[in-house]
């Protein structure tokens, strides 16, 4: 059992942020200090579930691990702390009402990919999506504060703009490790499968149009969460969504070329888009 210190806690959380999260911390500046100490339990919360899926190992051994992780999540939701981020993410739970089925989410989408994965429909992707990437946004959410439940639609359809983006930009990588999330149905109406993914083939790259199309879509929905959210989570929010839908941009750009490196944004550009932020923390934009 970890001793109840709630402020120990969020100091582990706060390191262990600072210390993997190279593409989020900055963006969590722009947040006051009760809600950016959330968002760290949040976020450690996370990186240790999909570390445990990560891990070398056999995927019964970390399917063990991820559902004796579940136990423990719970367990702390009634005080019993087993690791040092228990006490702060349970308090952060309880302080923002962040519903615990989030949580559970997440840990069942880290689940699905601890073996070979092949998503036959939109729906199956959809609905994994909604767990490995919605249900954080709307976790999220709670901690930034919103003025409207329809709040939680439009932060779930931006939860799936940024996994699709994703996996188009992990194409190359995700079917190296036996991983097709793009539907079967869909590759098959446009006769590419993925084995014939390539620049050169002109199949493919009509088919990732349709995925682009549909992802902007989705980032359209998404967008629509801003007037509801208070200035400081409409801050980091922008900041969020204006990086990845840049990176969708890339993706575009590369005109089917994804295999040889991934899609990155430069570094100048995610810059520009989390100073950006600060304003709208000031509600001067």
């Amino acid at each position: 059992m970890v001793p109840v210190n709630t402020a120990v806690s969020y100091r582990y959380c706060h390191q262990l942020t600072r210390r993997t999260a190279r593409n989020f911390y900055p963006a969590f500046l722009t947040l006051p200090r009760l809600q950016r100490r959330a968002m760290e339990a949040l976020y450690a919360f996370m990186r240790i579930t999909d570390d445990l899926a990560d891990e070398v190992g056999e995927p019964e051994k970390k399917q063990f691990a991820l559902t004796v992780w579940r136990d423990q999540l719970h367990a702390a939701m009634n005080n019993e702390f087993v690791h040092a981020i228990h006490p702060a993410l349970a308090d952060t739970i309880r302080r923002w009402d962040i519903p615990v089925r989030y949580l559970e989410l997440v840990i069942e989408g880290v689940e699905q990919d601890l073996h070979p994965v092949q998503i036959c429909t939109f729906e199956e992707l959809r609905g994994y999506c909604h767990r490995v990437a919605s249900a954080v946004g709307l976790a999220c959410v709670h901690i930034w504060g919103f003025r409207d439940p329809m709040a939680l639609k439009f932060a779930e359809s931006a939860g799936i703009a940024f996994q699709l983006t994703n996996i188009l930009r992990d194409l190359a990588e995700d079917l190296a490790n036996g991983r097709v999330y793009l539907p079967e149905s869909e590759w098959m109406l446009w006769g590419c499968p993925p084995e014939g993914w390539s620049a050169d083939n002109e199949k493919f790259r009509t088919f990732l149009r349709f995925q682009i199309d549909r992802t902007k879509g989705y980032y359209s929905e998404g967008r629509r969460l801003r007037p509801f959210l208070f200035p400081a989570g409409r801050a980091i929010f922008s900041a969020m969504i204006d990086t990845y839908e840049d990176l969708l941009l890339e993706i575009e750009h590369r005109n089917g070329d994804l295999f040889r490196e991934r899609t990155r944004v430069p570094t100048w550009r995610k810059a520009a888009w989390l100073a950006g932020a600060f304003p709208r923390r000031w509600g001067w934009r």
